[in-house]
């Protein structure tokens, strides 16, 4: 059963206040079993790279969705009722989309990003790539 802070951090990091999401579940983690450790790292690397996107900072971006996606991988699909599986393909959507340009053009892109949305050109098998910040959603 989750914890009432891990709910806290849930809304913390999808009403995009990163900052504080990153304090709540750092004394998670540094309080977790082993076997939470990288679960709780993991998420909290996340919100760190979108707290960077804010600032545009490409490399911490970069470097943090990467580590938080390999964190997280062994967690798939659900794990304390966080579907895994939907944060790790928003974050690798972003992670990819940040690859694909100059860290020059990082505020750009985070003026492009969009709230979650799910959607195809109608008559159309081709999706539109609309790029967002990943958020946690329950399994």
């Amino acid at each position: 059963m989750p914890l009432p802070a891990f709910g806290q951090a849930i809304a913390q990091f999808n009403q995009q206040e990163f900052y504080a999401c990153h304090d709540t579940l750092e004394a998670l983690w540094l309080e977790a079993p082993e076997t939470d450790k990288n679960f709780y790292q993991g998420i909290l690397q996340i919100a760190v790279a979108c707290y960077h996107l804010g600032n545009y900072n490409w490399r911490g971006a970069v470097i943090l969705l990467g580590e938080g996606i390999k964190r997280l991988s062994d967690y798939q699909p659900v794990y304390e009722d966080i579907d895994v599986t939907n944060l790790l393909e928003d974050s690798n959507l972003l992670l990819k989309a940040l690859q694909q340009i100059e860290p020059e053009q990082i505020a750009r892109l985070v003026e492009q990003l969009q709230p979650p949305i799910s959607t195809r050109q109608q008559g159309s098998q081709e999706a539109i790539l609309v790029y967002r910040l990943p958020t946690i959603v329950r399994g």
